[in-house]
């Protein structure tokens, strides 16, 4: 061409492209290919936006009658020349050049370039995944389309034409094939758990890994085989009762502990702890003789466990959380037959944390029997009992143990018949003195646990 500037068409932005800009377009675009506009944008130079760049070539080349050349690919055809001279298109062209330098200056510092989403391997915070595939670069049974990769099949081949069966060779091959289908199953099922349970967000599950102890982190990791025979929903389930009820055991065991201890009440048990753990962290002694004492390194210290829900169902405040929280009906009928308050304030000493809002139960002593002393010495079992049923066993000379085993027989030929029960079933339930049963049946009924018929 014999003019160093040509335009070829009327832009969207105002600003028409120069030759050069249009030779710079069109070899970025066999340079980068079609749709890297940002780096055809880049190529250009003199402040050209991508959006921009795209908008020309569509307008231009596309949407013209000519395609794939543009409306005025003739180099006769000098009409534009004349309706715009030279030194109005270098006068927009600085005029552009200016405005959008002064843009960029003003403009606020751009975010930094983010590794952009693309279905490899390296992408994703599970290694080997590809997130757009949803594959693995290592899947289950890998080699399997090793088997089937060189396996051909044409039309007619397989049936023997004089006798009309299948021949040996097909039959193998639709055995390998069958193989083949059923290790695609299976790999089909491993991700479909993997996607299920949630599996590939690795952070969040080692975020909750941590906050576990030792111990709950292994019941778990045996427990992850039933995630193949269950959905999320059942898993989480079962996962968070095996949980629950690994905290209780331990949270028994630690009771258990503080009651050989004689330790009465939940804050003494819990300065117990704090001792314990600060005397299992002392450096041990050694002796005045001991000639390696300087040179031998000290022992590491045990690594100190995340407290875990355990620590929840012994602290001093549970009382208070139990009695702000709603129990269902199976935990307060188990504390009634364990012999704690009906109340949901009832401590683990039995011993209720408020005034009830009944009358206390007073009990008619019997004739001939004067009350007996019961002591943590002389009655294993008296710390299961509240303060009125302590009362109750003084008067009637019963062994705690025995209260309970009255009391539990009672309250379940009461649950028989919807709760109600008369005092006759009650003698005939427990073969003991009447008048003791009468007892036990009037403070059941004055508590609540049953009702008189």
């Amino acid at each position: 061409m014999l003019f160093e500037w040509i335009e070829l068409s009327k832009p969207r932005s105002g600003y028409p492209y120069l030759l050069d800009e249009e030779l710079l377009l069109l070899e970025g675009a066999e340079v980068y290919g079609l749709g890297s506009w940002a780096d055809i944008a880049d190529h250009i130079g003199g402040y050209r936006t991508k959006d921009e760049v795209r908008d020309h070539y569509i307008d231009t080349y596309v949407k013209s009658t000519n395609f794939p050349l543009p409306e005025r690919a003739d180099p006769k055809d000098t009409s534009l020349l004349a309706e715009n001279p030279r030194d109005i298109f270098q006068a927009r062209k600085k005029r552009r050049i200016e405005e959008r330098k002064n843009a960029a200056k003003a403009a606020p510092p751009a975010a930094p370039k983010q590794k952009p989403t693309a279905s490899v391997p390296a992408c994703h915070e599970v290694q080997g995944y590809m997130p757009g595939r949803l594959e693995f670069e290592t899947e289950f049974a890998n080699e399997a389309e090793e088997a089937v990769q060189h396996m051909q099949f044409d039309p007619g081949d397989g049936i023997n034409p004089r006798t009309g069966e299948i021949e040996p060779e097909m039959e193998l091959k639709m055995v390998v094939m069958d193989i083949y289908n059923s290790r695609l199953t299976t790999r089909a099922e491993r991700k479909k758990v993997i996607f299920e349970h949630h599996l590939l967000e690795y952070r969040k599950n080692a975020a909750l890994d941590k906050k576990r102890t030792k111990e709950e982190r292994d019941l778990l990791n045996k427990v992850k085989p039933f995630a193949r025979m269950t959905n999320h929903k059942d898993f989480q389930e079962l996962s968070s009762g095996l949980e629950y009820e690994h905290n209780l055991r331990q949270a028994v065991t630690q009771l258990q502990d503080w009651r050989q201890m004689r330790i009465g009440d939940l804050k003494t048990g819990e300065k117990y702890e704090g001792e314990k753990q600060t005397r299992a962290q002392r450096p041990a002694p050694t002796g005045s003789f001991d000639r390696l004492a300087g040179i031998r390194p000290p022992k590491p210290v045990p690594p100190i466990e995340t407290p875990s829900a355990t620590t929840a169902l012994t602290a001093p405040e549970l009382p208070e959380r139990l009695k702000n929280s709603q129990l269902p009906f199976v935990f307060l009928a188990a504390n009634a037959v364990n012999g704690q308050s009906k109340g949901p304030a009832a401590n683990v000493n039995g011993n209720s944390s408020h005034t009830s809002s009944k009358m206390q139960y007073s009990v008619a002593p019997i004739a001939g029997l004067s009350p007996l002393k019961l002591t943590p010495d002389n009655a294993t079992d008296i710390q299961l009992l509240t303060t009125e049923e302590a009362e109750l066993c003084s008067v009637l000379h019963m062994m705690p143990k025995a209260y309970l085993t009255i009391k539990e027989g009672v309250m379940r030929e009461a649950m028989k018949t919807g709760g109600s029960m008369k005092r006759k079933s009650a003698r005939e339930v427990c073969k003991i003195d009447g008048t003791k049963v009468s007892r036990v049946y009037d403070f059941l009924v004055h508590s609540g646990w049953i009702q008189k018929v």
